[in-house]
């Protein structure tokens, strides 16, 4: 187990209304959030670039200006920030995403739900996901181009025994790939601490791990549970409003300082951007800024 912990903030979200949360929408807002979660202990920021016409920052963008804008704001605010960018899409056509990527070159990204209200009703219509294995192939593709670590996330324990299958068949070729277990979303699997030790057993051996856990007061067990199994932390808007005492958060940096909290009750300490970058295998930051 690392004695240090790779903190991550995920600090908007796929479609939360700025209008009803504090979830930053514009470059200068990005930057703002990122060192406030930065100095927190952050070392790693995953975003979702928003509209940036005026009413639209609740909806997405795959514009490459927008994402180059975005990603240089946080990037000059946060000396070192690792960035870690979304490329979550439905459907066939995923030319967006992957011009992002080649845009801003980011050190991580998420290689790919269903949500419900607290009242019983979708949040959004009920989709299907689809990320069939030709698709994943051409995001791992261009991320190799970019120099960009796939964090595989995993909505499911069949989505864990699928990364395995990606090295087994050639698909991912980069060394031990990053997981990253999703928890609570209502169609896949719940927030449960007890859960996390049967995931480590399907996980390939030393590979890196964190936990996105979705929800309110069910999360933070679970936060603390993998601090203490030796996994990295996220936490951010994108994943919760509220703190453990049920405290809406005004910003990411106060949910960032909890993760803080719980690495040290586990005896672990925050892991610096450079600890961090050397904890998940990237270039160091001289070569990440050559690219």
């Amino acid at each position: 187990m690392h004695a240090s912990s790779a903190f991550e903030c995920a600090i908007t979200g796929v479609l939360t209304d700025p209008g009803q949360h504090h979830v930053p929408v514009t470059p200068e807002q990005l930057a703002k959030e990122a060192r406030r979660a930065y100095d927190a202990g952050a070392a790693v920021v995953h975003v979702h670039f928003r509209n940036q016409e005026p009413g639209k920052g609740h909806l997405p963008s795959w514009d490459p200006q927008v994402a180059r804008d975005c990603v240089q704001a946080m990037r000059e605010a946060c000396p070192g920030l690792i960035i870690n960018q979304t490329t979550g899409v439905v459907g066939p056509h995923y030319q967006g995403p992957l011009d992002c990527l080649r845009a801003t070159r980011p050190e991580m990204a998420a290689c790919n739900y269903l949500k419900v209200r607290s009242n019983g009703t979708w949040a959004w219509p009920p989709m299907l996901f689809d990320n069939q294995p030709a698709k994943v192939k051409d995001f791992i593709d261009v991320m190799l181009e970019t120099g960009t670590l796939p964090e595989f996330e995993c909505f499911d324990v069949g989505i864990v025994r699928c990364v395995e299958m990606y090295v087994q068949t050639g698909m991912y070729t980069q060394g031990l790939p990053e997981y990253n277990f999703v928890m609570g979303v209502e169609s896949g699997m719940p927030a449960d601490p007890d859960l996390l030790p049967i995931l480590l057993k399907l996980k390939i051996k030393d590979a890196p791990w964190q936990a996105t856990v979705i929800g309110r007061s069910e999360i933070w067990p679970v936060h603390q549970r993998v601090a203490e199994l030796g996994g990295h932390l996220r936490t951010g808007l994108e994943d919760t409003f509220y703190l453990p005492d049920g405290t809406k958060a005004d910003s990411n940096g106060p949910l960032i300082e909890q993760l803080a909290e719980y690495a040290r009750n586990a005896g672990r300490e925050v892991a610096s951007p450079q600890e961090a970058r050397g904890m998940l295998g990237l270039k160091p930051l001289e070569a990440a800024t050559a690219l």
